[in-house]
């Protein structure tokens, strides 16, 4: 059933809490904290400028990391705000906590257009405890509730579900931003009936975050093109060596169960023909984990169906690039999540380059409607210069693959219907 959404409501001169995705990237730089990528606060603009307006007084929150319910000036919002008010132009203020006396006061004294962001909800243990009494403090400086974070809907925390629960006893509207109406229209209705041919890409490292994802999709999808290292755990499944790839011997069975599935329902599953290798080498230094780096030496073209004993698949070769490249260029619906390799790296970025290549040129060229779910993908897109060449990037991680498996998102679940 259809959402409401922030077009269908009354919101002049209404204290709208919006809750917005601004789990952002950052890193620290002469004692300060800076944004390396703002794609998530820019996604958020038609909404905010919607709602500016419609004369809303708008409340933003959201979280940043995994403070655990503690304090953490390096997880502090207050960097976004200023980010935010660049992007749109104008003021936006900033309330060091997201409830309490302080954020009460600030609250009244908005006016109509007004933003004020408020601190990460994830300094109180009670957000992801979906804690009803400070779900309760969140809704006492609100007359609507606005979800416009996708990427967070997956979660039943006290900003994404609880408070709607609130404001909708108190007879207010909980409805979807602009954001999050696209990524259900994408994901949802445009995948529900797409037009075919409907091509899927999908590339990761395991089997089993997409084994869900890859059996609902296969009812639906004319072909899907794998990639990544989940790749290898299909080839193990072949009865292919895969040398030290990476793979999940435990998940060979779905593997196979899949593609038994896709030869009866007639879909083309396809598989690497090529791939580029490595031997792979452990070093003395070790990561922010403590574990061995592994450099990865000796890259080669790998043309044989089998992977060496000493070495690892790291990319799709040129061969399957272009293979998947043609099997694109014939698409009318496309969803690519996941990357074809170690695309990090530069020596092995080629294949997923050139997985986004096609996906944009069949949708400027071609007239394919393009989705790409999953935060690898749309980085790649970004990184090529491609993101403003496809129709829609979904923003949503965990969120996108659990929607796509056909799970009911709290978050959305949460939000009144049309």
């Amino acid at each position: 059933m259809a959402k409401l959404t922030i077009k269908d409501i009354e919101l002049h001169g209404k204290r709208v809490f919006v809750r917005v995705d601004y789990n952002v990237p950052m890193e620290e730089k002469d004692g300060s904290m800076v944004i390396n990528d703002d794609t998530r606060i820019r996604a958020t603009l038609p909404t905010l400028d919607f709602l500016v307006e419609k004369g809303a007084k708008i409340l933003l929150a959201a979280h940043l990391g995994r403070p655990k319910g503690q304090r953490e000036d390096t997880l502090s919002l207050r960097p976004v705000a200023q980010r935010l008010s660049d992007l749109l132009g104008r003021p936006v203020a900033f309330v060091d906590d997201c409830v309490g006396e302080a954020v009460d006061q600030t609250a009244a004294a908005l006016k109509p257009g007004d933003i004020l962001l408020l601190e990460n909800v994830r300094f109180h243990a009670q957000e992801e405890a979906n804690d009803p009494a400070f779900a309760a403090q969140l809704a006492a400086n609100a007359d609507v509730y606005v979800n416009d974070a996708f990427g967070a809907a997956h979660r039943a925390h006290a900003s994404t579900e609880g408070i709607a629960r609130v404001v909708s006893e108190k007879g207010g509207a909980c409805a979807a931003g602009l954001l999050m109406e696209r990524e259900l229209q994408f994901l949802g209705e445009e995948l529900e009936s797409p037009q075919r041919p409907f091509v899927v890409i999908l590339g990761g490292a395991k089997v089993s975050d997409k084994i869900a994802v890859i059996d609902r999709l296969l009812e639906k999808a004319d072909s899907l093109l794998i990639g990544g290292a989940m790749a290898y755990t299909f080839k193990l499944a072949k009865g292919l060596k895969v040398g030290k790839s990476l793979v999940e011997p435990e998940k060979v069975e779905v593997a196979r169960a899949a593609m038994d599935k896709a030869a009866s329902l007639g879909v083309e599953l396809i598989l690497p023909t090529d791939n580029t290798v490595v031997t792979p080498v452990v070093t003395d230094q070790l990561n922010k984990k403590g574990k061995p780096i592994i450099a990865f030496e000796n890259p080669r073209h790998n043309t044989q169906p089998d992977i060496p004993d000493e070495e690892e698949g790291v990319d799709i070769g040129q061969e399957t690039a272009q293979a998947y490249a043609a099997k694109i260029a014939q698409a009318k619906t496309i969803l690519w999540n996941g990357p074809m390799g170690i695309f990090e790296d530069p020596r092995f970025s080629q294949g997923t380059f050139a997985v986004a290549d096609a996906v944009a040129k069949a949708t400027s060229q071609g007239g394919a409607k393009s989705i790409i779910g999953g935060g690898d993908s749309v980085k790649a897109l970004n990184q090529s210069g491609l993101g403003d060449q496809v129709t829609f990037m979904s923003t949503g991680g965990g969120a996108s693959l659990e929607f796509l498996e056909g799970k009911e998102l709290p978050g959305v679940a949460a939000l009144g219907n049309r």
